[in-house]
């Protein structure tokens, strides 16, 4: 299969090309700069210049494609509502394309929080938020209301490996170091969905080829309390552990407290049942052990 991949270089992205290449899948990749692309064509992949802006470029991908695969999306936070913008608009561009075929569309979204003692299953079909407006699930799952082969792959909140330079497990560290401890919220028993990037990556490409339509999938291998989450960074970082209370936690971590403070438990049960994944990767806690793990 010939698939266009947005966000070929990025964490997920780029394990998602090479996972698809090793399965005998050929990879356009979408790249903004030349240099990138050169990268990522020493890697097997041929580059197309562009961004998710440039929707003629991304309509040449998914002509030129038997399937899309759709991991871009930027990391500058202030500019969200462009970013979901943008997002948007590109899903449904590949849906333009796509219309009255039966080529996959494999669209990103992510795990929030869940009601403390509930597991989100793949039933769900969480709305925008308001002060968070992406919708790349709710733009695919429209798209599959429109009879297209549209599914989604839902990202553990710590999709983790050696390496890691951004995400929440990077930023906890930062917090570690400068505040010299390595803080959870009373008991810490809250739960976070984990997944090493590589069993990330191979359940997008089960998506790709066994996925139907209006299906969400969870790349959930595990739900780790986050107590043995601070344990491991503070072992990492080199400072002790300690519980805080919601109020304390505020001041000490900043608009990450309501992640940390809260749960957001999953389960992979249908997706393992029904793509046959099996995560096979370190868990999260030995992985934030390893020596290489924050450089």
């Amino acid at each position: 299969m010939r698939v266009f991949l947005t966000g070929a270089n990025g964490w997920v992205g780029s394990t998602v090309a090479r996972v698809l290449i090793d399965a005998g899948h050929s990879v356009v990749g979408l790249v903004r700069s030349k240099e990138k692309g050169e990268a990522l064509a020493a890697a097997g992949v041929t580059p197309l210049q562009g961004s998710l802006t440039d929707l003629h470029v991304l309509r040449q991908g998914a002509r030129d494609a038997d399937g899309v695969i759709h991991t871009a999306f930027g990391l500058d936070f202030s500019k969200i509502a462009d970013l979901s913008k943008e997002d948007r608009e590109a899903i449904e561009t590949f849906g333009e394309v796509f219309a009255g075929s039966d080529q996959p569309v494999v669209v990103t979204g992510g795990l929030g929080l869940s009601p403390s003692g509930k597991m989100l299953d793949e039933d769900a079909r969480p709305p925008v938020i308001p002060d968070f407006p992406r919708a790349s699930e709710q733009t695919a799952f429209a798209l599959a209301e429109r009879g297209l082969r549209a599914s989604v792959v839902r990202l553990s909140r710590s999709t983790h490996g050696v390496g890691e330079s951004h995400g929440f497990i990077p930023m906890l560290a930062a917090v570690a170091r400068a505040k010299g401890v390595s803080a959870y919220v009373g008991d810490g028993q809250n739960l976070w969905p984990a997944v090493h990037r590589l069993d990330a990556a191979r359940l997008f490409r089960l998506a790709l080829e066994r996925g139907g339509r209006n299906e969400a999938f969870h790349a959930v291998a595990e739900n780790v309390p986050f107590r043995q989450i601070a344990e491991a960074i503070g072992r990492q970082v080199g400072v002790a552990s300690k519980s805080l209370t919601p109020h304390e936690a505020e001041t000490h971590f900043g608009a990450l407290a309501v992640w940390v403070a809260g749960s957001g438990a999953a389960s992979s049960d249908w997706t393992r049942s029904v793509l046959g994944w099996q995560p096979e990767e370190v868990g999260l806690i030995p992985d934030i052990d390893r020596a290489a793990y924050h450089g």
